[in-house]
């Protein structure tokens, strides 16, 4: 049995370390220099949190990681795509608003905020892949056209695939739009004629002219044409084109697996868990829940299969916090070894994601954890 190493390192200090000398260590350790970074573009995937929700990743790291690569000669910058739900972070311009306030800024990390889909959603490279799910790939042209892909990740609960962190941060954070509404639903998109101004912009994108506005002021979709490519959702500036949420939890992981793959396809990458504040929910929420365990620590591996599973494991053998969603009394020991996400979200199936994601060559579920 193939087996990767996981480096782990938990929040514990003492002067003169700190937390930001020990991400930097750790990830020396797990052999993150072994990247060639001399003026390579490299791509720091994170997500930038909806404001309001307080759980994400505080821009410090991001920062100290940004010095690092610099100081091997990368030019790196921090980027995202933009979201396939209509709120603060669902076009460039108001997603870079979002980013700087929440502290994601060139201003405290040292380094550029690019949006990796553009203005719209709609700027995104087509990956050939041909697996299971997922023929082609629309991941956002930023992030396809880095050399280097560095994750991120904060290892939280998640309603639709049971937790995200690795895999998650890859495969959905770095699809486009229209890759998004691929990883979300089987249904092409439906229209919410409350909200539709007839402004026709969704036909002037639409490529496949399965949506055209009516003699009433709305627009109406030929569903024998669309194609489900989620280009009107992506420039639908009222909330009109909508998303149809259909796709399983187990459909939803290994299509998100797959986009992973394609992310990472030839290029150099390495990724970094965060498992701390683990929220029941995704920071894409523009609030958080109380944690459901205690702060743990961080992972990094260049395997993110290895990793996710590791950081999984790590969190189902912690103490469930008492007042969490999962744990609403005093009396937590029972739930020591239990799978903390399916508690949170009986109906997701995060291992789906994972075995598939080893079936299609991304990495090993057996790994070796090395301590630092």
């Amino acid at each position: 049995m193939q087996t990767s190493q996981v480096y782990f390192t938990d929040l514990r200090v003492k002067p003169p370390q700190n937390l930001l000398k020990k991400l930097e260590h750790l990830a020396v350790k797990a052999g993150i220099e072994k990247i060639d970074f001399d003026r390579k573009l490299t791509a720091l995937k994170i997500h930038f949190g909806e404001p309001g929700n307080m759980a994400y990743l505080r821009p410090n790291y991001a920062a100290r990681m940004v010095k690092f690569l610099k100081s091997k000669g990368a030019v790196p910058f921090l980027t995202d795509c933009n979201t396939l739900y209509f709120g603060r972070r669902s076009n460039a311009p108001s997603h870079l608003e979002a980013a700087f306030e929440n502290g994601y800024n060139p201003l405290a990390t040292d380094c550029p905020v690019i949006i990796a889909d553009g203005i719209k959603g709609t700027e995104f490279r087509d990956i050939e892949v041909n697996l299971e799910q997922c023929k082609v790939a629309k991941i956002g042209s930023a992030i396809a056209d880095a050399d280097v892909i560095i994750t991120l990740n904060h290892f939280k609960g998640h309603e639709l695939t049971g937790f995200g962190g690795a895999l998650k941060n890859l495969g959905m954070g770095c699809a486009s739009v229209g890759g998004k509404l691929f990883l979300h639903s089987g249904s092409s998109p439906k229209i919410n004629e409350k909200n539709c101004t007839g402004c026709r912009v969704c036909e002037k994108y639409c490529a496949h002219d399965a949506i055209k506005v009516g003699k009433d002021k709305i627009a109406h979709i030929s569903y024998e044409k669309c194609v489900g490519c989620g280009q009107c959702v992506a420039v639908c500036q009222y909330d009109a084109s909508r998303v149809v949420w259909s796709a399983s939890s187990e459909s939803a992981c290994m299509r998100i697996s797959e986009y992973a793959y394609a992310v990472v396809l030839d290029k150099p990458s390495f990724h970094i868990n965060f498992i701390m504040n683990v929220s029941p929910n995704c920071d894409c929420w523009d609030l958080n829940d109380y944690p459901i365990v205690p702060d743990i620590g961080i992972a990094a591996s260049f395997d993110p299969v290895a990793l996710d599973q590791a950081s999984a494991d790590l969190v189902m053998a912690a103490p469930a916090l008492p007042g969490s969603t999962i744990c609403d009394d005093q009396k937590n020991d029972h739930l020591k070894g239990k799978d903390k996400f399916k508690l949170a979200h009986p109906d997701t199936f995060w291992q789906s994601g994972l075995k598939h994601a080893e079936k299609i060559g991304l990495g090993h579920l057996a790994y070796d954890m090395v301590i630092v």
